[in-house]
């Protein structure tokens, strides 16, 4: 009864408050300009008092102190309606993307419409327009650290990627959308003659770990939906697959590393796509109307989706992390994986740079699919030493389950030996990649160490930030490269049946 009188008390404040929807900083300039930070406040502001289904909060700061704004739309206590789709949409964490970050304001502008109020029946949404204040003020991609935010998932040593990350955990959101632009115009696609040239691209997860019915969900029901919503209101879409030009590299479909703001929530068995609007040739303001328009389209696709799908989507999120919950030893985990063909060709839409008309071209070094190269078993869980600081440190921003170390009467630990160390290609990038031999461990001492067991909602993402010839996983980060000394053993140990 209670969460009914509010229902209908939000709807008649929701109905009467909001005629027209409210004009965005950038539509009030004509956009000729990108909202500045102080703008954005303010809107959110008049945003949160003019509308009775829409409240802020602030869910952190950047590193130059500017805050990091959620705007949460419900038609009750927010999350706490089990019936509707928790729905995260965040943009902006690269500063120089203003266009995602617009499209998110012109979203939430219209969604306090009283024509939009149907939504809000099945839907519980969350929009942060902007995670990167300070790059933004700049027109920088990385935050005022000098790190890109869109790799800083996996290690999370920054402010913005912290708070977004303690929100999510908040609410456990069912569906997150990461959404970004991306630049056709390098060198190689013009000296090729033709570049990409879709308004809106979507990719969804790839890394083989996320439960294999969500992301054949989201490939064979959600991005056709979303991609046919964005052509039907007259933008450009296609699927995000970068890589190319054909014929001298190969397009494949984005990456399936963690430590995105994509895959990092899928890791978790989220259904989670990443939204990438074209940005400008020569400046960021070029054609900023019909680039934020584009990208508030892909949003509101994804929520319109949602409305009515959004019961098969909470059951298919239920039973994948229910899966990682009660994930038992011997199941292998995917640590190493690549891009390959299946003998499709990609009719690939493109744009001639000297004349700007459309053609299509036949990709044949086509690597749609992900396929794992190297798995390792699953184990009981690991052991870290208490006085490994930098790991233990680690553990507690990932808010991963640990406890003292108890073993049982008959325990078997095992640990890696790093032999010599090799090279691997990870999407063209050349990353580390040990030669490891297992074997025993020593007795340990166990009030040095604490248990970290793998039946826990991060249960994936542990086993392939901590299993040392994980392409996707710590070591491959320089702060935690030292950990990898040839000759020596592993810090991390495993403990098995």
């Amino acid at each position: 009864m209670k969460q009914l009188l509010l229902t209908l008390m939000a709807m008649a404040l929701f109905a009467t408050t909001n005629s027209q929807e409210l004009a965005t900083p950038l539509e009030k300039n004509k956009f000729a300009k990108p909202t500045t930070y102080n703008q954005l406040s303010d809107f959110v502001h008049e945003l949160d008092s003019s509308s009775g289904i829409m409240r802020s909060e602030i869910i952190g700061q950047s590193v130059e102190g500017r805050n990091l704004y959620a705007l949460k739309f419900s038609t009750g206590e927010f999350g706490a309606d089990n019936s509707k789709t928790r729905v995260l949409i965040l943009a902006q964490q690269h500063g120089n993307e203003q266009s995602g970050k617009e499209g998110a304001l012109l979203l939430a502008s219209r969604l306090i419409r009283p024509e939009n109020s149907y939504l809000f029946e099945k839907i519980d949404l969350t929009i942060i327009p902007q995670v990167n204040p300070d790059g933004s003020e700049v027109n920088k991609r990385r935050n005022a650290h000098d790190m890109d935010l869109n790799r800083n998932h996996l290690i999370l040593t920054e402010p913005e990627t912290k708070a977004l990350h303690r929100f999510f955990e908040q609410y456990l959101f069912e569906v997150t959308m990461d959404v970004h632009e991306y630049s056709p115009f390098g060198d190689d696609w013009k000296k090729y003659g033709y570049r990409k040239n879709a308004a809106v691209t979507l990719g969804v997860n790839t890394n083989v770990n996320i439960a294999d019915d969500i992301r054949k969900f989201s490939n064979e029901e959600a991005a056709p939906f979303i991609l046919k919503y964005i052509s039907d209101k007259g933008y450009s879409s296609f699927v995000y697959c970068p890589g190319g030009p054909p014929g001298v590299d190969y397009i494949r479909h984005s990456t399936f590393d963690i430590n995105d703001g994509r895959q990092s929530f899928g890791i978790l068995n989220t259904v989670s796509f990443i939204q990438e609007g074209m940005n400008g040739e020569d400046t960021y303001i070029e054609n900023l109307q019909k680039r934020c328009d584009s990208q508030a389209a892909g949003m509101m696709a994804l929520l319109e989706f949602i409305y009515v799908n959004g019961e098969k989507i909470r059951q298919l999120v239920t039973d994948g992390r229910k899966t990682l919950l009660n994930a038992k030893p011997g199941k292998n985990v995917s640590v190493q994986a690549g891009h390959f063909s299946d003998g499709r060709k990609l009719s690939l839409p493109l744009v001639s740079c000297s004349t700007k008309t459309d053609t299509m071209v036949e990709v044949a070094d086509y690597r749609p699919v992900v396929k794992s190269t190297y798995d390792v078993e699953r184990p009981l869980g690991y052991l870290i030493a208490k006085n490994n600081t930098e790991l233990m440190d680690w553990l507690r921003v990932q808010t991963i389950n640990f406890k003292d170390y108890q073993p049982s009467k008959h325990p078997k630990i095992e640990r890696y030996f790093i032999r010599d160390t090799d090279s691997i290609d990870f999407e063209r990038d050349m990353i580390i990649n040990p030669i490891v031999e297992t074997s025993p461990a020593e007795p340990v001492t166990p009030s040095d160490y604490v248990f970290i067991p793998i039946g826990q909602l991060k249960s994936n993402l542990i086993a392939q930030a901590l299993e040392p010839k994980s392409m996707l996983g710590l070591i491959t980060y320089k702060q935690f490269a030292h950990l990898i000394k040839t000759g020596t053993y592993y810090p991390v140990l495993r403990v098995i049946k």
